[in-house]
């Protein structure tokens, strides 16, 4: 069964639109990167105006493959430009081990 990651962050609603364009610019960066990793099945990255959150949720063939992205060096990097721009990111991030899917 698949891995399911997700990385939460949260910011001030006065950050939105700067942390929603950074987002978005984001994936010309982590798109490549990404793809060259083992086991990655799907990855999005999304954004909550109304609670001021951001989440990047992937899926993963194995928990070893999951955990490639806690070493991802562009993915390192991001993080701490969002930190500048004033998110608060969950920690740890956490790989759930998949119990049932309905597709």
């Amino acid at each position: 069964m698949p891995v399911v990651r997700i990385s939460r962050g949260s910011f001030q609603p006065e950050d939105h639109d700067r942390v929603r364009a950074r987002l978005q610019v984001s994936a010309a960066s982590l798109v490549p990167a990404i793809r060259r990793l083992k086991g990655c099945l799907h990855y999005w990255a999304g954004i909550e105006r109304v609670r001021n959150t951001m989440v990047n949720v992937s899926v993963w063939e194995t928990m070893e493959d999951a955990e490639q992205m806690a070493t991802l060096a562009p993915m390192l990097a991001l993080a701490q430009e969002f930190v500048a721009l004033g998110v608060t990111f969950e920690r740890p991030i956490l790989n759930y081990e998949t119990l049932w899917i309905s597709s």
